[in-house]
């Protein structure tokens, strides 16, 4: 609508900025925004005589660990309250280079250690599809923005599903790329280290053919990144998608799915092979190994980063958050000798991994164990097996330990309502054939607008009636 002039940037800001009074209050996924400023950015966009961005006109929200010059970019803590970015992210300065508006900045869990965003600096954030619900972590806030209407679109980070869990738990897309295909140095806190194989930049959209979009916008090498990869887009047609063969699997032969996870992994095959695509069942061995050691890089090395940074503060720390230390206490912190081995093993269940997917390139599995869980909820139930936290969000975490793209996609229902997406990873560096097949599946299934959404619409529509 924007390209063909159907609507002005300044009457879609308008809408959003309507769309965030009338929701936000009740979701808390925007955390900071400034109307005038938003209108500002419109007007902009919308008299300047250059030639117009890709996106001009587009109004995106960033997770608050993402810098925004001028925003706060506290990552849910109350030792960061005070932090306001100096310099755009390079993603948020390519956004802008292309047209983008940006809203505001989304909530997240206190360092962003957890899969439920909540945190004393800004409180807990709603589903749109059920309040009662997390819209997960630890870019929930991004996920309920978009999913309610009340963003076009955005960019999370992940490091362990923090785009894929919430993407799947409130019904849209999103795209975990290869480390380094997006710049993300700049993130807080910083994508070094371990994060540097782990840890990714992506967007979040409600389509496919959107994240495509904003994918091929900010892809690129950054001069100052350490991680940067030149790889140049590299596009990937339907007809070309439908020569790579898919592997498939339903669980990991260790912790169980729910019925309804089974039912749209399957939906997803079939819609596949209607369209010509080669799908058959496969399940990689090494995939517990690289579970194993992502934790170790994780949750015991990422608590020792945690711990240092609040070491000798008197700032109240979240619930969650403490939450996560807890977890990684019960180990014995990582020993320089168990760094080095994990780091050394790293490459050696990475090349494992590649090797069995020679045959299957593309993997279409679960994104989760479960669909959103409730506020504060920990274990669950699924086939009379007591499903734990962190074993029920599993199914996201190998990808990262093997710096691969992956991204999620909506296709079904729980018994209760709330959306079940599955996940397509790829190879590193094959974003490309990742998001043309996500886009297939995505066009047989598809974004359905939350109760939240549909009854805002009711209601402003009453008093015409």
């Amino acid at each position: 609508m924007l390209r063909k002039r159907q609507i002005s940037p300044r009457e879609l800001a308008e809408e959003h900025i309507r769309a965030i009074t009338a929701l936000n209050p009740s979701l808390n996924a925007i955390v900071a925004w400034d109307a005038e400023q938003i209108r500002e950015q419109a007007r902009r966009v919308e008299t300047s005589g250059a030639q117009r961005g890709p996106l001009a006109g587009l109004p995106l929200t960033i997770k608050s660990s993402i810098p925004v010059a001028g925003s706060h970019c506290s990552i849910g803590s109350h030792l960061r309250r005070h932090s306001i970015a100096a310099h755009d992210a390079v993603v948020v300065a390519r956004l802008r280079a292309a047209g983008a508006i940006i809203l505001g900045t989304t909530n997240c869990p206190e360092f962003l250690m957890a899969y439920e965003s909540d945190n004393l600096l800004h409180g807990r954030t709603a589903n749109p599809w059920n309040l009662a619900v997390t819209a997960g972590g630890s870019s929930g806030g991004e996920s309920a923005a978009i999913a309610a209407g009340l963003s076009a679109a955005g960019f999370g980070s992940d490091s362990g599903g923090s785009v894929r869990v919430p993407a799947h738990f409130t019904g849209i897309c999103s795209l975990k790329p290869t480390p380094g295909r997006i710049p993300a140095f700049d993130h807080e806190p910083p994508c070094f280290g371990p994060f540097a194989i782990l840890g990714a930049i992506g967007p979040m959209a409600r389509t496919m053919a959107d994240i495509a979009l904003l994918f091929e916008t900010v892809s690129g090498s950054s001069l100052d990144d350490p991680q940067g990869s030149p790889v140049p887009l590299r596009p990937c047609s339907i007809e070309d998608a439908r020569e790579i063969p898919i592997g498939y699997f339903e669980d990991d032969g260790l912790v169980p799915v729910t019925r309804e996870t089974r039912q749209a992994v399957q939906a997803a095959v079939q819609a596949l092979r209607r369209r010509g695509f080669s799908v058959s069942p496969f399940r990689p061995q090494a995939l517990e190994e690289a579970r194993r050691l992502w934790w170790k890089f994780f949750v015991r090395g990422g608590a020792m980063f945690v711990r240092a940074a609040i070491a000798g503060t008197d700032e109240p720390i979240s619930p969650v958050l403490q939450e996560f230390l807890s977890i990684a206490a019960e180990e014995p912190p990582l020993t320089g000798d168990e760094l080095l081995n994990a780091w050394f093993a790293c490459d050696v269940v990475r090349q494992r991994l590649l090797h069995e997917m020679r045959d299957y390139p593309i993997l279409l599995c679960p994104a989760c164990a479960i669909p959103a869980f409730g506020h504060g909820e920990r274990s669950w139930q699924i086939d009379g097996v007591a499903v734990s936290y962190l074993d029920a969000m599993r199914y996201t975490q190998w990808f990262n330990l093997l710096g691969a793209p992956a991204a999620v996609v909506p296709v079904g229902q729980s018994q209760t309502g709330l959306p079940i997406g599955v996940q397509i990873a790829g190879r590193p560096y094959q974003d490309e054939q990742v998001i043309a097949i996500a886009r297939v599946i995505d066009q047989e299934f598809g974004y359905q607008p939350p109760p939240l959404v549909a009854q805002s619409h009711q209601h402003r529509a009453a008093p015409d009636a």
